[in-house]
């Protein structure tokens, strides 16, 4: 069976609900449908609270149906596979939509059987093992934050690229302040092993964030890469990436952020760059070979950060510069690289930093950024997860 649409949008997540909505409020809307399996929407920006133990997992979910915009159609099934020369995709129930333009939205995936030892203990009980990186994970987090009584508590960063690149660290400052208000932070040696060179991607804000660590006694391992974790002797085998040498260290509490990288449906089709990435323009988020095609959030080329906030930013080019081709214009949309990250780091503080490509500062508001406000704290706690349902997901911003 074919269908034919004017957009088929690949992925119903935070970027493909956004442009489907901002297309169909445009004057003349396309028809558009809108392929994503899941039942169930998430917020995943809430779940460092989570862990935090500021929320329940619970209150990050929606029902999909309830998002999906006005006038689509919601393809209930999986991308099987792309043929940008037939301007067709193919479903995993056999189904073919035919469409003038395509948006691939469908974000990473998250490779959990990449690190041995991980799949089977990460949110188990007793293994010490935690993540805030799924939904069936997260609340796990928090449970070891709050059982923790002392000993070494590691947090992980890995060489890939992550949802939010902040997250991995945010989560040990919960657990720091936590365990400094119990009164056990006497008894707690924290290690931060981050595959990267530096704390943040941005030079801008990585002197406060180290300031943080050495203030509060966090230690901090550049270049250092889990590679396994072995649960039953509760010990994670990093690899030091300047020297391919390998370290143990025990452990009493470990949470792990899980290499991630592009879906195999995605880095196997003619769409991805080499990097396995859609390859768009980094600018228009067209495709550089398929005029019919644009990218957009985590699943794209982009070099920047992969965070709801660049999604804000790149959903109306994306949107416009589809509309633009729709009428025989050249794209007129232009976006910067703009990206931002709410860097909790404590309840009641945070950081929030905003670049572009540039890795320069892109702040919003009259103040130094770098430094730690209760205000930016209750903008991301209380403020972003009202903005996202029912300002982002339904086209208003």
């Amino acid at each position: 069976m074919t269908q034919r649409h004017d957009v088929v949008i690949c992925g119903g997540g935070t970027a493909g609900l956004t442009v489907a909505a901002q297309l169909r409020q445009a004057p003349n809307p396309p028809t558009v449908a809108i392929v994503e399996p899941s039942e169930t929407h998430y917020y995943q920006p809430l779940w460092t609270l989570v862990g935090g133990g500021v929320y329940d997992r619970e209150a990050s979910a929606r029902r999909e149906a309830d998002f999906i915009p006005p006038g689509c159609t919601w393809v209930r099934d999986r991308v099987a596979s792309f043929e940008p020369e037939e301007h067709a995709v193919t479903l995993a129930g056999g189904e073919r939509l035919e469409y003038g333009h395509l948006v691939v939205a469908m974000g990473l995936q998250v490779n959990w059987d990449g690190i041995p030892g991980l799949a089977e203990s990460v949110g188990r009980p007793g293994t010490g093992v935690c993540s805030n990186y799924s939904y069936e994970t997260v609340a796990s987090t928090w449970d070891n934050v709050r059982e923790f009584r002392g000993g070494r508590a590691i947090f992980t960063e890995p060489v890939t690229g992550v949802k939010c690149g902040g997250a991995p660290q945010k989560i040990m400052y919960l657990a720091e302040d936590h365990w400094r208000r119990t009164g056990i932070r006497d008894r707690c040696e924290i290690v931060f092993c981050n595959g990267k060179g530096s704390i943040f991607s941005s030079p801008y804000y990585a002197p406060a964030l180290q300031g943080i660590c050495d203030e509060r006694g966090m230690e901090v391992r550049f270049e250092t890469d889990l590679v396994e974790l072995r649960p039953d002797r509760r010990e994670a085998v990093f690899r030091h990436l300047p020297t391919n040498e390998e370290t143990v260290l025990t452990y009493d509490m470990i949470h792990v952020t899980p290499p991630m990288g592009p879906l195999d449906v995605l880095k196997d089709s003619p769409l991805a760059a080499a990097s396995g990435w859609i390859d768009v323009d980094a600018h228009t988020l067209r495709h550089v070979r398929y005029d019919d095609v644009f990218a957009l959030g985590d699943c794209s080329s982009l070099p920047t950060s992969k965070t709801g906030a660049a999604i804000r930013k790149q959903a109306p080019t994306v949107v416009r510069n589809l509309l633009d081709d729709r009428e025989g214009r050249a794209p007129s949309a232009s976006y910067d690289g703009y990206t931002s990250c709410p860097l909790v780091t404590g309840y009641g503080r945070l950081i929030l930093a905003e670049f572009d490509y540039s890795k320069e500062p892109r702040e919003s508001f009259p103040f130094d950024q770098r430094e730690e406000r209760y205000s930016m704290y209750a903008l991301k706690a209380y403020a972003l997860p009202r903005m996202y349902w029912h300002g982002m997901l339904k086209g208003r911003m």
